[in-house]
């Protein structure tokens, strides 16, 4: 089975709330990022975790250990389940967000390659492998890797084993949700599902691939 993740990005509140809600038969998690939270603050985590789905902060954290720490810290505070980090920032600040996310309760994913066409300028030439060797040598709980480059996930699924990858870039971006589903424990869709007119619709249509 492969987890359907919604990426929830817009910053009406009300407007999340209504996707959050009609869209939570059909999908396994919800991924907030800046866009909501810095629109409605992390209380929302709160209103929309009434629906019993894993909450994702998708603050890609970026910053020296100590920083790391206490985002990290507020973040389960809050209610989410996991955090998505960088690992660019080496591996001292790797670790503090996976001990947090540990000492929480909580699972810590590390970006290795990111899903835009400008992510191919810095993160290949084994920039990807590496940062997904060094997620694994901290004990994290998995690692991002793009819907938009299956044969860069194949790659890195051979560094992290059965660890958990999960994918953005399914939908707008040009990801396949069949290609890469066989290849990741988790798409995350976003625009292909909250911009549509009836996102629970929208979601429903990637059901072939949670029972995968």
């Amino acid at each position: 089975m492969t987890d359907l993740i919604l990426a929830l990005d817009v910053t009406d509140k009300k407007t999340a709330l209504s996707i959050a809600e009609t869209c939570a038969p059909h999908i396994d998690a919800i991924k907030l990022g800046y866009p909501l939270i810095l629109s409605c603050g992390l209380a929302i985590a709160d209103e929309i975790a009434v629906h019993d789905l894993p909450l994702i902060a998708d603050f890609k954290v970026a910053d020296i250990p100590n920083t790391n720490r206490l985002i990290a810290g507020q973040v389960f505070d809050a209610g989410f389940s996991s955090i998505i980090c960088h690992g660019f920032t080496g591996k001292d600040s790797v670790l503090a967000c996976v001990e947090t996310a540990f000492e929480c309760g909580g699972a810590c994913y590390v970006v290795a390659e990111m899903s835009h066409p400008g992510a191919t300028g810095f993160f290949h030439g084994g920039t990807a492998e590496k940062i997904a060797a060094l997620a694994m040598e901290c004990g994290a709980d998995g690692i991002i890797a793009p819907a938009t480059r299956p044969e860069r996930v194949k790659v890195l699924r051979g560094i992290v084993g059965k660890r958990k990858i999960l994918s953005p870039g399914v939908g707008a971006q040009g990801g396949e949700a069949d290609t890469v589903a066989k290849l990741v424990d988790g798409i995350i869709v976003g625009r292909a599902i909250y911009e549509a007119g009836d996102p629970a619709a929208a979601a429903q249509s990637f059901a072939h691939i949670r029972k995968a």
